[in-house]
Formats: structure tokens, C-alpha cells, sequence
């Protein structure tokens, strides 16, 4: 299962250059995450400040 980001994002960047397979990017309103890239480390999830990923 991959990590998903919701409504909550703040589209602050934070996760971005965490994310050690690049599956994170700017969307149109917020950040997504690439569910097919995704390694399910988390490590976004650990820096987001407003707490809006988590596990799909």
C-alpha cells in the first residue's frame, strides 16, 4: 500500500526532497504521491508538518 497525501496539505515542499525514489510532486492544488513508485518507507509521513499523509 502506498502513502497518500490529503486534503490537509499546505503544499509546503517539505516531503518532496525527503521521498528517496522521487514519487512525490507539486499536483495542481497540493502534493502528490506516485502510488506506483512509492516504497511505503513513510519518511514523508515523518516530516509532514500538518500531518496530512498517511497510509492509503
Amino acid at each position: 500500500m502506498a502513502y497518500v497525501i490529503s486534503d490537509a496539505c499546505v503544499s509546503c515542499g517539505t516531503c518532496e526532497p525527503e521521498c528517496p525514489v522521487g514519487a512525490i510532486s507539486q499536483g495542481d492544488s497540493q502534493f502528490v504521491i506516485d502510488a506506483g513508485s512509492c516504497v511505503n518507507c513513510g519518511t514523508c509521513a515523518g516530516v509532514c508538518p500538518t500531518g496530512a499523509i498517511s497510509e492509503e
